[in-house]
């Protein structure tokens, strides 16, 4: 089974996520989590840790990991030293750790920060961040999904590499794309954007092709 480390593990979609790398017969999830308290709580459910901020150094983050997702997120309070460099330090040690994927969710919109406004910096930083995990030489995939909801996962959805119109998607269905994007058949340096929609969601995946940089 490989490993993979989930920053931003004690998050909504990240819990998500690690639940699904628990249930799966490929994966063993590994929970980045911030705080000593949130330890015990994984450590019950037999989820192993470690402990990180991804506003220092993460160079112990990366020891056995074979592939990471990054669901961490500010909540909008620091998204340049969070969002932005976090992400860009997990991506760093990654690359020294020869991770073999490295999958991060991002945001629709983060393609062009200055059409959402109210968003902008946060669009800003997210940008910033995926346009650093395209150049630095790692196999990633990047997914932008729309308005997040908590709806119960459908497992199916619309993707494109651009779908040109708003819309929701559980967080559910985020965290199960996700997941799939770390299977060394799913498609690799790519960045797309993905709604609720019809289509399951390996058979979405498996349309896309993959960017040989």
């Amino acid at each position: 089974m490989e490993n993979i480390l989930v920053a931003g593990a004690n998050g909504t979609t990240g819990r998500k996520i690690v639940n699904l790398l628990k249930a799966s017969q490929y994966f063993n999830p590994i929970a980045m989590v911030r705080k000593e308290t949130q330890i015990n709580q994984f450590k019950s459910e037999g989820i192993e840790t470690v402990l990180a901020d991804l506003t220092k150094d993460l160079t112990h983050t990366i020891e056995g990991v074979d592939k990471v997702i990054f669901a961490a997120g500010s909540g909008g309070k620091n998204v340049v030293e969070v969002d932005q460099e976090g992400a860009k330090r997990l991506m760093a040690v990654s690359k020294m750790g020869n991770v073999k994927r490295f999958v991060m969710l991002s945001s629709m919109g983060a393609d062009n920060p200055e059409a959402v406004e109210d968003l902008k910096d946060y669009m800003k930083a997210k940008q910033n961040a995926d346009e650093h995990l395209m150049n630095i030489g790692l196999k990633y995939a990047i997914v932008r999904p729309g308005t997040l909801n908590n709806s119960e996962g459908k497992g199916k959805i619309e993707l494109k590499d651009k779908l040109n119109r708003q819309g929701e998607i559980s967080r559910a269905d985020v965290a199960q794309t996700l997941v799939r994007a770390l299977h060394d058949d799913a498609p690799y340096n790519k960045t797309f954007e993905i709604l609720e929609g019809d289509t399951l969601i390996g058979e979405a995946m498996k349309e896309l092709k993959t960017n040989v940089n």
